[in-house]
């Protein structure tokens, strides 16, 4: 099959294009401004339509005008940008209207910098707004799976009415690879939606909303969208495993920091070194019974991340002191690097083995 050169950001609007995606609604900001650049120059070419809106409060709300009446819809932006929506996603959440939104995560706090970082999962995975809601939260470690995951962040939000995040970082964002779409153009298909708010000729009105003045009317909602959110956990758990069947030390990273990891777990089994890696590619639902299984298998898990630290809160709650949970992690847009991550994982076999594992040829 035919394969395409192409940047990650660029990956996703082809991908939405793809999938059926009829709007567009961003404001600009680094490392993603590629998505909304090519959803400018190719969505109107497919019949859609591309609007640069005056501000972030303003897209994210585009986004729910145009969810509503039923068309697949999608915003991006990079971190504060995803701050300024967070009270955008909560209406949609709460109105139940799907959606798909990247998050090209940077560093901060606050304005921060323009280089990758994965500071952002306390934000996208327990609601970064407010309310009891919940998004599908999926992390793309590749430019295919880029493309891969929008389709199907475009297919679970409208299964699920609900919107989903394709939480990535500046270095998937910006980085090329070959991609390979045909698979994805047979894969593509747009349910009806007869909840939608398309015009009620022939019909009994809909009627799209968030705000319920009865407290038990409310309490009864958020019951179902809590019974809908415990579907997601049963249905769309999604992982990776490497070399981890007979690992000892059991590396946890997902998107950009998965790659230095996967890296690291190929040069120490060229060393004897027994590394495995798991990868959360749902973020929110956690692969919660897959690391629990596996902690029970290790002598140790080491959590690795672009950030202080906020997957690993997930992945000691998931393992329920099976195993002990070590963490490292580098903060403001810089990346570790291997031979960081092998000075950690020497480490933690030094305490298992009660002996450093050679690294002279490092």
């Amino acid at each position: 099959m035919a394969r395409m050169l192409m940047q990650g950001n660029e990956a996703i609007g082809k991908a939405a294009i793809i999938a059926g995606c009829k709007a567009f609604f961003g404001y600009p900001i680094t490392p993603q401004n590629e998505l909304p650049a090519y959803m400018a120059e190719h969505l109107p070419k497919a019949g859609g339509v591309f609007l640069q809106a005056e501000s972030e409060l303003a897209a994210i709300n585009m986004v729910y005008g145009a969810a509503g009446a039923g068309a697949r819809v999608m915003t991006s932006s990079s971190s504060p940008g995803i701050s300024l929506k967070q009270e955008g996603i909560s209406y949609l959440a709460g109105a139940e209207l799907p959606c798909v939104i990247a998050n090209v995560m940077r560093c901060g706090p606050g304005l921060g910098g323009i280089l990758p970082a994965q500071a952002d999962y306390f934000q996208a995975v327990k609601g970064g707004g407010h309310g009891d809601y919940r998004l599908l939260v999926l992390a793309p470690a590749s430019v295919q799976e880029m493309a891969d995951l929008t389709v199907l962040a475009f297919e679970l939000a409208d299964e699920y009415r609900n919107p989903v995040m394709l939480l990535t970082d500046g270095m998937i964002g910006q980085i090329m690879e070959p991609v390979e779409f045909q698979r994805l153009e047979s894969q593509a298909s747009i349910p009806q939606k007869p909840w939608a708010t398309t015009g009620a000729l022939g019909r009994p009105r809909n009627v799209i909303n968030s705000l319920y003045i009865d407290p038990q009317v409310l309490e009864d909602r958020n019951r179902r969208l809590q019974s809908k959110y415990a579907q997601m956990k049963a249905k769309e758990v999604r992982y990776a495993e490497y070399r981890a069947e007979d690992a000892e030390l059991l590396l946890v990273a997902y998107g950009s920091m998965a790659r230095v990891a996967r890296s690291v777990v190929d040069w120490g089994r060229a060393q004897g070194w027994p590394l495995g890696l798991l990868r959360p590619i749902t973020l929110f639902p956690f692969p919660e019974e897959a690391l629990l299984q596996r902690a029970q298998q290790v002598s140790s898990l080491l959590v690795l991340e672009m950030s202080a630290g906020q997957m690993v809160e997930d992945v000691r709650l998931a393992v329920k002191e099976s195993c002990p949970v070590r963490f490292y992690g580098r903060m403001g847009g810089v990346i570790p690097t291997s031979r960081e991550i092998i000075g950690q994982v020497e480490s933690v076999l030094s305490g298992l083995k009660g002996g450093a594992p050679d690294v002279s040829n490092l």
